[in-house]
C-alpha cells in the first residue's frame, strides 16, 4: 500500500518549489533570530517580530520593526545577511549551486525550476549561467565592499570591515538593511552620508547592477558594447532603467531638497530616484519630501527592477510593455512593437494581469492598515507599495504597527518577492484553455 502511495505521490511544480523554498528559508531564519544570542541584550525576540524581519530579509525588502544596527547582535546580523544573500540570488539558485559544488548532476527538473526562478528564456545553458551569476555576484559584492571600506574604516575602525561587507551585499541584493542605527538614533539608513560621493555612487552602482537582472548581465558580458546585438529584453531594461532614474531625479531636484548645496542636492535627488525601485536605502528624510514626490515614489516602488534580478516589483518590462501597448493604441497600430519586434498577446495579458494584481494589493492593503491603525491613507499606501515592491522605504510608521498590519506587510513582501503569477500558476497547475471558444460580443471600453 505504501509503495502505491509513493508511486502516485504528487510531483511538485517549479512554481511550488520556489514558493515552498522561500517559505522554508523564512521560517528557519525567524527561528534563528528568536535565539537569545541573536539580540544584543540576550533576549528572546517575539516570533511575530522575527518572522517580519526574516521575511523582509529573505524577500530583500528592508522594512524593519527593530533597528538592525542597535538591536541585533553580530550573530543576528549574520543571519539577516545570509537571508539577504539567499533572497537576492534566489532559493533555487542557491540549491543548484550547492548541488554543483558537491559534484552532483543537475537533473532536468532542477534545470527547469532554475529557468523559472531567474526567468531564463530556455533550459539550455542554465548551468553555465548559474556559474556566471555566482561569480558575478560575489565579485561585484566584494568590489563594492572594497570601495566602501575606506569610509567605514575611517568612521568605525575594525568594525568598518563588517559594515562595508554588509552594506555592499544589502545594496547589491536591493535589500536596504543598514547597520548605522544607534540606541539614541534609530533607523537612520544612509542619511549621515548624504554628501559623500564615494558612498552614494558605490551604493547606487550596486543597486542598479543588481536590479537590471542576471540575463542582462550575460548579454552585456557576451556582446560587450554592441548594443544592437542585445536581445530585445536587455534593450528594454537598460533604456527604461535610465528613463526611470533620471526623469524622477530631475523632478526631485527641482521640487525637493532646496536648502542643500548643488552637489549634495544632485546626489540626494539621484540617490532617492535609484533607491526607490526596490533598494530601500535613503539619504534624505522621506517624510519631509512633497506629496507629489511621495506619489512618484509609490509608482516607482511598484514598478521595481528587472525580471530575474535581485529586485522586486511588477518589473520594468511589465511597465515598458504596457507603455508600448498604450502607444500602439494611440497610433492605431494593430500590434505592439518594441525595437523592431512584435510583442505577443500572451505577454500583454500577463502584463495587464500583473498590473491589476499589484494595484489591488497596494490599495486593499493600504486601506486595511489605514482603518486598523487609524493612519492617513497616503502613509499606508506608501508602506504597502514599499512592501509589495520589496523596497523597504518607509515614512516611519513600520515599528508602531499592530499584529494585523504586520501580517499584511509580511504577506505583501512574500507576494512581491516570489511574484504574483508564480502564486497563480502554483495554485492552478495544469490549467489549459479549452479548445472551444465562447461566442464573441463587442463591449465598449474607455
Amino acid at each position: 500500500m505504501w509503495s502505491i502511495k509513493l508511486r502516485y505521490r504528487k510531483q511538485w511544480s517549479s512554481f511550488e518549489i520556489i514558493i515552498l523554498g522561500f517559505a522554508g528559508v523564512i521560517l528557519a531564519g525567524a527561528l534563528l533570530l528568536m535565539l537569545p544570542v541573536a539580540s544584543r541584550e540576550g533576549n528572546v525576540t517575539p516570533f511575530t517580530e522575527t518572522l517580519f524581519t526574516a521575511t523582509s530579509a529573505a524577500c530583500v525588502t528592508g522594512l524593519a520593526v527593530r533597528d538592525t544596527g542597535s538591536y541585533w547582535s553580530v550573530f543576528g546580523q549574520s543571519v539577516i545577511l545570509l537571508l539577504i544573500q539567499i533572497g537576492g540570488l534566489g532559493v533555487v539558485t542557491i540549491a543548484v549551486s550547492i548541488a554543483m559544488l558537491s559534484g552532483r548532476k543537475i537533473s532536468l527538473m532542477q534545470r527547469s525550476t532554475m529557468q523559472d526562478a531567474i526567468s531564463a528564456p530556455k533550459v539550455g545553458g542554465i548551468v553555465r549561467l548559474t556559474r556566471f551569476i555566482l561569480k558575478g555576484t560575489f565579485g561585484i559584492e566584494l568590489l563594492g565592499a572594497l570601495f566602501l571600506l575606506p569610509v567605514f574604516f575611517r568612521d568605525y575602525g575594525g568594525k568598518g570591515i563588517w559594515m562595508a561587507l554588509f552594506h555592499s551585499v544589502s545594496a547589491f541584493c536591493n535589500a536596504g538593511f543598514d547597520l548605522l542605527g544607534k540606541t539614541d538614533h534609530l533607523y537612520p539608513s544612509l542619511t549621515s552620508y548624504v554628501g559623500n560621493p564615494l558612498v552614494n555612487l558605490t551604493i547606487m552602482g550596486l543597486i542598479v547592477t543588481g536590479g537590471i537582472g542576471f540575463l542582462t548581465w550575460d548579454d552585456i558580458y557576451t556582446k560587450k558594447y554592441h548594443f544592437r546585438q542585445y536581445c530585445m529584453q536587455s534593450k528594454v531594461i537598460l533604456l527604461t532603467s535610465l528613463f526611470l532614474i533620471f526623469v524622477p531625479a530631475a523632478f526631485f531636484f527641482f521640487r525637493d531638497f532646496a536648502g542643500m548645496p548643488v552637489k549634495e542636492r544632485t546626489l540626494c535627488a539621484l540617490f532617492q530616484s535609484v533607491t526607490t525601485r526596490t533598494a530601500g536605502f535613503n539619504t534624505a528624510d522621506l517624510s519631509g519630501m512633497t506629496g507629489a514626490s511621495q506619489a512618484i515614489m509609490i509608482v516607482l516602488m511598484m514598478i521595481g527592477g528587472a525580471p530575474g534580478s535581485t529586485a522586486g516589483g511588477m518589473k520594468i518590462t511589465t511597465f515598458a510593455v504596457l507603455t508600448a501597448n498604450a502607444s500602439a493604441t494611440f497610433r492605431q497600430r494593430e500590434d505592439t512593437q518594441m525595437f523592431g519586434r512584435r510583442v505577443g498577446q500572451e505577454v500583454l495579458k500577463n502584463a495587464s494581469t500583473i498590473l491589476m494584481m499589484y494595484l489591488f494589493l497596494v490599495l486593499m492593503g493600504g486601506m486595511v492598515i489605514s482603518v486598523a491603525e487609524n493612519l492617513p491613507i497616503s502613509e499606508c499606501l506608501f508602506e504597502t507599495a514599499s512592501a509589495v515592491g520589496t523596497v523597504g522605504l518607509t515614512l516611519g510608521i513600520t515599528p508602531q504597527l499592530g499584529v494585523l498590519s504586520k501580517g499584511i506587510l509580511i504577506a505583501l513582501m512574500f507576494l512581491g518577492r516570489v511574484g504574483g503569477l508564480t502564486l497563480v500558476y502554483a495554485a492552478m497547475p495544469g490549467r489549459k484553455s479549452a479548445h472551444a471558444k465562447m461566442p464573441l460580443e463587442k463591449i465598449n471600453v474607455g
